[in-house]
C-alpha cells in the first residue's frame, strides 16, 4: 500500500513511512494512492467479529506488508484490552429501531481512544523495527490530546508534545493532560485559543531542518 499527499507534492510512502511522517512535506494529507476493496464475501465474514479483530483485518489492507498480520492481530488485541466494556464499542438499543454506538469506553472517555490507543502500539513496533525515535507534537482543545498522552506515555522511542488553549478545555481534560508523571510526555498550556496552538504546530512542521532534527510526527 502506497500512500500520496492531498497537495501532490511530496514522495509517496508506505504504511511506516506515513505512521512516522504525520503530514507530508508539501504541507498536504497522506490518503491511499489506492482505496482497499472489500468483496460482499469478506464483509459478510466481518459480521459477529470480536471489535480489536474486526479492526486488524480493516485496517490489514492499508498497512500492507509492513507489519506481518498476526502482528497486527496482536496490537489490537493488547490495545483494546483495557477498555471498559467487553465489546469495546457496544451498540445499545435505545428505542424500536433506534440504536447508540458507544464510543466511550476507553481509559480517557473519548471516542479519540479507539484509534490513538491502537496507534501508540503501531508507532512502538514500527519504531522499533527501524530503530529510530520520534517526537509526536500535536494541539488540541481536549479530547486528542488527553488520548494521545494516554496512548503514548511510558512507550520506548516516544516523546509527546500536546498544546493545549489555557482555560479552554474542561477541568477533566486538563488534568487528563497534565498531571501524567510519564517522563516521556510533555503538556504546554497557551495563552490563546486553539488556532493559536494549531498554528504553533503547523509552523514546526513548516520548518524542514527543524522537523528532521528533531524527528517531529503527528496524531490528530
Amino acid at each position: 500500500m502506497k500512500y500520496v499527499s492531498t497537495r501532490g507534492q511530496a514522495p509517496e510512502l508506505d504504511f511506516s513511512g506515513v505512521l512516522l511522517a504525520g503530514l507530508a512535506e508539501d504541507g498536504g494529507l497522506y490518503m491511499p494512492a489506492q482505496w482497499p476493496v472489500f468483496s460482499k464475501e469478506e464483509l459478510r465474514a466481518l459480521r459477529g467479529l470480536p471489535y480489536a479483530e474486526l479492526a486488524a483485518r480493516v485496517i490489514a489492507p492499508f498497512v500492507g506488508d509492513c507489519i506481518p498480520f498476526a502482528e497486527l492481530q496482536k496490537m489490537c488485541r493488547r490495545a483494546y484490552a483495557g477498555f471498559g466494556h467487553a465489546a469495546t464499542v457496544p451498540l445499545v438499543k435505545l428505542v424500536t429501531s433506534i440504536f447508540a454506538l458507544e464510543l466511550f469506553h476507553g481509559p480517557t472517555l473519548a471516542f479519540k481512544d479507539l484509534a490513538l490507543h491502537l496507534a501508540g502500539h503501531l508507532f512502538e513496533y514500527v519504531l522499533a523495527q527501524k530503530g529510530e525515535r520520534v517526537r509526536i507534537v500535536g494541539a488540541t482543545s481536549g479530547d486528542t490530546g488527553s488520548a494521545a498522552i494516554e496512548a503514548m506515555a511510558g512507550r520506548a522511542n516516544i516523546d509527546i508534545t500536546i498544546l493545549h488553549p489555557e482555560g479552554r478545555t474542561s477541568e477533566v481534560q486538563r488534568r487528563q493532560m497534565t498531571t501524567v508523571t510519564a517522563k516521556n510526555v510533555l503538556n504546554i498550556a497557551v495563552k490563546g485559543n486553539f488556532d493559536d496552538c494549531q498554528d504553533l504546530v503547523k509552523a514546526m512542521f513548516g520548518d524542514a531542518p527543524f522537523r528532521k532534527e528533531m524527528g517531529l510526527s503527528a496524531v490528530n
